[in-house]
């Protein structure tokens, strides 16, 4: 498989979720053979034109854990455009780590040969990730997110130096990118990035280009302040607060769905995607997300937040639209990431469906080769 065999307007790297494969932890909490394809073969739609359950097409319910799968991914991701794949990496502490084995054989085995990097999804794992009770009980800590200090970032450098070295991973600025899902979060982060740079020096690297997440309570701002390179501009909630009128209005529009037992929680995605991109994506490091879409019903039922009415023109809208924030950037900062390759469970997907098929890898392909 070839890295790059054609010009393209635009780096489009994809966020990719590992769960799909059985683990302990899922069988414990969950029940025996739980993965993500659970909970999305099991979704119902909660209103008239709502579109569940969610069903893949071309790759049927797969398991990460077959080489095959991967490949096929990765030459659909390839062939629309897709530069690579930004792997979620589950790291909580003291060697903790969760569905780490799909990027594991990718890096062991060489294959794919598609550019990859690395995403710290540096938060706790619960059973309030679902609504569905777990059997053994909610509100459950699964996995504990701990940051134990300078012995335990060296043991997390030295476990992703060999990706970090690897000839396919991503760089910016010569340097592997290292996306962090929660800034915020990490009370430690200046000294962790110092010490992860100067390990990365002492091993021929010229450093690690260091991206933050925004969201909720993080912006661009916050996250620069941080000593962070780079931000990954998730606008997702200030758009879902424009959209409603304010923050306000948003969560009394969430309480009374809830109560009803049905969530109110919706926004039509041609009004969603007005409001995703905003001026900072101007900045050279500061790097904007498109979405196909959102819709959790999977994982929240009735307590979802969904973008109803997404079609792969409306997205192709969207790309067009996020493309004029970065198309006066240097060739090695038009980043755009992709939000996401197959979050099948929050309705957030490139990978075929029954309905739309290669629609959304379509419209991506028409414009990044165009």
């Amino acid at each position: 498989m070839s890295l790059n065999n054609q010009s393209k307007k635009a780096r489009v790297i994809a966020f990719y979720l590992p769960q799909y494969h059985p683990i302990p932890e899922n069988d414990k909490y969950w029940g025996k053979g739980f993965t993500e394809w659970t909970n999305v073969a099991k979704a119902k739609p909660l209103f008239k034109g709502h579109y569940q359950p969610r069903i893949p097409a071309d790759l049927g319910f797969y398991d990460l854990r077959l080489p095959e799968v991967q490949e096929a991914q990765a030459q659909l991701a390839q062939d629309s455009g897709v530069e690579g794949f930004m792997y979620w990496h589950y790291w909580f502490g003291n060697g903790k780590m969760l569905l780490e084995k799909p990027f594991e054989n990718v890096l062991k085995t060489g294959k794919p040969d598609f550019p990859f990097c690395l995403g710290w999804a540096n938060h706790d794992w619960t059973t309030k990730t679902w609504e569905k009770k777990s059997t053994i009980g909610n509100d459950t800590m699964i996995a504990k997110q701990l940051y134990p200090g300078i012995e335990d970032n060296i043991a997390h450098f030295n476990y992703c130096l060999p990706a970090f070295k690897d000839h396919r991973y991503i760089r910016i600025e010569n340097k592997p990118i290292f996306i962090i899902y929660s800034p915020l979060d990490f009370q430690d982060i200046k000294e962790f990035m110092e010490q992860w740079n100067k390990l990365a020096q002492d091993n021929g690297l010229d450093g690690i280009y260091f991206i933050g997440l925004t969201g909720k309570g993080a912006n661009y701002k916050t996250v620069i302040n941080l000593g962070l390179d780079g931000v990954c501009n998730n606008n997702k909630y200030e758009a879902e607060t424009k959209v409603s009128g304010s923050i306000y209005k948003k969560k009394l529009k969430s309480l009374f769905g809830w109560k009803l037992g049905l969530s109110l929680m919706k926004f039509d995605y041609k009004e969603i995607i007005k409001y995703l991109n905003n001026n900072d994506n101007f900045k050279t490091n500061c790097y904007p997300i498109i979405t196909p879409g959102f819709d959790r019903t999977a994982r929240a039922g009735k307590r979802a937040t969904i973008y109803y009415g997404s079609t792969p023109k409306l997205f192709l809208n969207l790309i067009e639209e996020t493309y004029k924030y970065i198309e006066k950037k240097d060739a090695d900062h038009k980043v755009i990431f992709l939000n996401a390759w197959n979050e099948w469970g929050e309705g957030n997907y490139m990978e075929p469906d029954l309905k739309f098929g290669h629609g959304y890898l379509d419209a991506l392909k028409s414009f990044i080769f165009d």
